[in-house]
């Protein structure tokens, strides 16, 4: 779990965010722009996934809640047991990546058969990429966003020998050092990390077999809505917390904003606000 302070006032910080790992990092570099606007500002920062942003928002741990997922129905109605108001921003839009070693010699996967990898329906890359090595799956824990994205997008359930991995980070370490690991990650998180590049390959999605392979770091495919696995990526805000959290939105929302979203790899849409 990654957790940061960001602060150039000398007192407690004044407002909690915790959730998605997809948005952490990107979430990090937003707070420290800003802090540079208004050295006023305090924000603690940590991960380790959207159900448990939205679980701290539950128990008043948190002010914001960085989710890469809707809420659920029960959690819905566990916010209306509690008497608790919500604010519901969407900031940007996300690919998940399927990555795998640099070397495995496979550069692209229709959705059928990435489900059976996934599921251990399919347990040798013999039967995709022509050679004889066991699969080792690198995934989230069921608390992931990105966990249940995938789960429900893929209309399956994980195969047991899944590894489950902490965040992004850990993943991408996996399966740099595994030539017969497949794993998913943020695709602005590996898009933003150079090195990556080096020593794992991103996987082109098809949904059917005869379709054209689209790949989540290209922005033409996912403007026009053309690659499978693409998500709003979500802030819940307590209703309570809103006026100290609003100058911290708009600066998400300003140009400087903005341009910081794309750098780390994601893509702007028309923001919502609820």
């Amino acid at each position: 779990m990654i957790f940061v302070v960001v602060s150039c006032a000398q007192k407690a910080p004044a407002i909690k965010m915790k959730g998605s790992d997809t948005e952490v990092n990107l979430a990090v570099t937003l707070a420290e722009k800003y802090t540079v606007e208004d050295p006023t500002f305090s924000i603690a920062i940590s991960g380790g996934g959207s159900g448990m942003g939205i679980t701290s928002l539950l128990n008043g741990q948190a002010d914001i809640a960085n989710s890469s997922r809707p809420l659920s129905q029960e959690e819905i109605l566990q916010f209306q047991q509690k008497n608790i108001a919500l604010r519901t921003i969407v900031f940007a839009e996300d690919a998940t990546a399927f990555i795998v070693h640099a070397a495995l010699p496979i550069t692209e996967i229709d959705i059928e058969t990435l489900g059976k990898i996934l599921s251990g329906d399919i347990r040798n890359w013999s039967a995709v990429a022509g050679v004889d090595l066991p699969i080792n799956i690198y995934g989230r824990q069921s608390s992931s966003g990105t966990h249940s994205f995938i789960k429900k997008k893929l209309q399956i359930e994980f195969s047991n020998a899944s590894k489950e991995m902490t965040g992004n980070a850990q993943i991408i370490e996996g399966i740099k050092a595994d030539r017969s690991g497949i794993g998913y990650v943020g695709a602005g998180y590996v898009a933003h990390d150079p090195a990556a590049g080096q020593q794992v390959k991103i996987l082109k999605i098809k949904v059917h077999a005869d379709d054209v392979a689209q790949s989540p770091i290209d922005p033409v495919a996912i403007n026009a809505s053309r690659y499978y696995f693409q998500r709003p990526l979500y802030q819940y805000i307590l209703a309570k917390s809103w006026d100290k959290v609003k100058p911290f939105i708009d600066f998400e929302k300003s140009l400087v904003g903005k341009s910081l979203i794309k750098q780390h790899g994601y893509y702007i849409i028309e923001h919502h606000e609820q």
